[in-house]
């Protein structure tokens, strides 16, 4: 009789290897989503570093430096594998360590893999130079690439048994993507800004006076990039109150990953608020001890003991 992880029949020598494939990429390429998947059990972090390692391959392929017809070939070609991943034509000998370890995660849980095919429409839309004028023009955008992550992820995940409205997790795990996604938005003004890329929706920058864009240290004269920042932070802020409803709809185990992830970005967020023009001057970020300290206070499960207290203050 084989050995079983979580009950299912314990993967082979090809798909562990394709797996810790994923997961040294993840590793390496993705710190704030280790420090959550790390509280994960084995088998479904697995699977979260097989999503990150696909969705990572698109991302690069979008945020590199090939000419834009070579990036929409290699993204249809990569939507082609996704095909084959979804037709269970991908063996364990595969030479493509990434698509063994995600074609078996599918057969492991039910991963709603049309989640990825929005990713690269989302990246496509980056290939193809897309503006946004209007915060709903921006959401689709995101929903794109980050809200289908967090559906993607809660295929992995689960809901807890019995869980009150968990018809709605999907919704929530959407609009969680959303919030980290806008907060990725904040930080990355002036990277985005070298690349010749401006994401901040267009009538929010002529509002503030911020139409020149962020090509430097300090904002541009007259504007008022403070402004800009908070209004941006407090709709991240409605965002992560919404999606953190999320919470106690998942085990013990996965709802610790995600208070982690999220508080990760949350904390990010408050530095932000403090100190609006950090984004400008460099990339901001969380020190190793505070993200630890993070992930413990997500295992303990203070947030998604809160949440739920608020959701019950809600439904009296």
């Amino acid at each position: 009789m084989s050995a079983t992880v979580e009950g299912h029949p314990q993967s082979s020598a090809p798909v562990q290897a394709a797996y810790s494939y994923c997961e040294a990429v993840t590793g390496q390429q993705a710190r704030n989503f280790a420090y959550g998947i790390r509280l994960l059990p084995a088998e479904k972090r697995q699977a979260m570093s097989a999503l990150y390692a696909f969705s990572r391959r698109v991302d690069d392929i979008g945020d590199g430096t090939l000419a834009p017809e070579v990036k929409r070939e290699r993204l249809e070609a990569t939507r082609t594998l996704l095909g084959r991943i979804r037709a269970g034509e991908v063996e364990e000998d595969d030479t493509d360590p990434v698509a063994v370890a995600l074609a078996d995660s599918a057969r492991r849980f039910p991963i709603p893999l049309d989640g990825l095919d929005e990713l690269i429409d989302g990246v496509l839309m980056d290939v193809h130079g897309a503006t946004f004028e209007t915060w709903d023009d921006l959401k689709v955008y995101c929903r794109c690439v980050a809200g289908a992550i967090g559906r993607l992820s809660l295929g992995v995940f689960g809901t807890a048994p019995g869980a009150q409205g968990a018809d709605r997790a999907p919704e929530y795990a959407d609009t969680l993507g959303l919030a980290l996604q806008l907060t990725n938005i904040l930080r990355d003004v002036r990277e985005d800004a070298e690349n010749g890329r401006t994401y901040l929706p267009g009538d929010d920058l002529a509002k503030f006076g911020c139409g020149e864009g962020f090509g430097g240290e300090t904002p541009p004269a007259g504007a008022d990039f403070d402004g800009l920042v908070h209004f941006e932070v407090r709709r991240a802020r409605a965002l992560f109150a919404e999606g953190y409803r999320l919470l106690p709809m998942l085990d013990r185990r996965s709802g610790a990953c995600v208070a982690a992830m999220a508080g990760i970005y949350r904390r990010l967020l408050d530095r932000i608020e403090r100190d609006p023009g950090a984004v400008l001057r460099g990339r901001v970020s969380l020190p190793g001890r505070e993200k630890a300290y993070v992930a413990v206070r997500g295992l303990s499960g203070l947030d998604t003991r809160h949440i739920a207290r608020r959701t019950v203050r809600r439904r009296a």
